[in-house]
């Protein structure tokens, strides 16, 4: 059973993904109240206007009042702007679980308001719980930009603690994020990293583009802004090299003005397309027929543990990707491993013009070649709730934990 919001404001909604539930689950949804509505009036944006869940607008000049609704956002609205909907959740599943019993609880976040909901829960009817860490809580890139005061960072601080302890098991989708968390709580902690969807794979490679692109798939901010490329691009045009008439970069989601200036700022508006937000399917299509996969991971202090979803989609493609971020970080080592691709520092221009240009020959051949990853069934959804399946037997007492 699934419990979520019925009147949620997200910065991305894609409805088609809802087709592919099973039609025999139950998803429960109650109302929700938030603060964006007030923050849209403050800030004077539209009420259709998306806005990110941490209030930060990223890779813009903030005014005053956008500096003041990021303060109140970290300060008062703890852990997150979701916070209102604990206690009345907490309310109404206390009640529903006694007509519609469940063997466990998994919380996933962020946001964190649903780790303090199923912390209530666990408190009030002692169920086993699970809780699904996908990005960190006070060790987030963000956490010290939300003008805390030295009581809220306290708060922060406590609550994490407190629901870390209570759990049976808490699950991360990378190592590093696991071993950060040993600062934190002793719990047992595993690792069940985000997967592919088997339905999604490429094995048709005569549908790959008549040009030669790089393309990227998801939000582009200023923290995923890849400047080496845009130089790279730009030395490439001023030496006019012949890989400048062939090339184009597909930027395929929701890029921060930032990323837009940089663009134009190294002159290359004719070399970059801005696909904009399409369904997930449409993404697959983008990414399955690219010569080559862009993965940024994020230029901030925790780098080394941003393991995002959409590598394992790319890795699952069979195209080679190219991924600028730390060599040493978790996205890294996974990349290596499977043999899936290149990993190049924020900085390398000279390396990323060298990938480019081998990369550009086997395009001019007319060579179409595949990443030749390995071991990647270890990363299937199937396999990885298979996983997820043997820890909560192991919680439940239903069957042996072979996590």
């Amino acid at each position: 059973m699934v419990y979520t919001v019925q009147n949620g404001d997200y910065p991305i909604l894609d409805n088609t993904l809802g087709q592919e539930l099973p039609d025999d689950i139950t998803v429960i949804k109650q109302p929700i109240t938030e603060p964006y509505t007030l923050y849209k009036k403050w800030t004077g944006k539209g009420q259709k206007d998306k806005i990110d869940a941490n209030f930060l607008s990223q890779g813009k000049k903030m005014g005053w009042k956008d500096k003041f609704a990021v303060w109140v956002r970290g300060n008062f609205f703890i852990p997150d702007a979701r916070c209102l909907w604990i206690r009345p959740s907490v309310r109404f599943l206390k009640d529903y679980l006694k007509k519609n019993p469940v063997d466990a609880i998994i919380s996933s976040g962020p946001p964190h308001s649903c780790h303090l909901i199923a912390y209530g829960l666990k408190a009030s009817t002692g169920l086993p719980w699970v809780i699904d860490y996908r990005d960190p809580w006070t060790q987030i890139d963000f956490f010290n930009d939300l003008g805390l005061t030295s009581i809220a960072r306290k708060r922060h601080v406590s609550l994490e603690k407190k629901v870390l302890n209570a759990c049976d098991c808490i699950i991360t989708v990378g190592k590093t994020m696991a071993l950060d968390l040993l600062s934190l709580t002793d719990k047992r902690t595993e690792v069940i990293t985000n997967g592919f969807d088997e339905t999604d794979r490429s094995t048709v490679l005569g549908s790959i583009d008549r040009q030669f692109t790089l393309t990227y798939i998801g939000t582009m901010n200023d923290a995923r802004n890849p400047e080496v490329l845009w130089k790279a691009l730009h030395q490439l045009k001023k030496n006019n090299h012949n890989m400048v008439r062939d090339i184009r970069v597909n930027l395929i989601g929701k890029p921060e003005q930032v990323v837009i200036d940089s663009v134009k700022a190294y002159n290359l508006e004719d070399k970059v397309h801005f696909g904009g937000y399409v369904s997930h399917k449409e993404a697959i299509g983008y990414q399955n027929s690219a010569h080559v996969l862009l993965l940024i991971i994020n230029r901030t202090t925790n780098n080394k543990s941003i393991l995002t979803g959409k590598i394992f989609e790319y890795i699952a493609s069979g195209r080679p990707i190219l991924c600028i971020g730390p060599r040493d970080g978790d996205a890294s080592e996974i990349i290596y491993t499977s043999g899936a691709g290149t990993v190049l520092d924020y900085d390398d221009t000279d390396g990323l013009i060298k990938f480019l240009e081998v990369r550009y020959d086997s395009f001019l051949t007319g060579k179409i070649e595949s990443s030749g990853a390995v071991g990647i069934e270890k990363y299937s959804r199937r396999f990885l709730t298979g996983r997820l399946a043997a820890v909560l037997d192991g919680i439940t007492g239903r069957g042996p934990d072979k996590n």
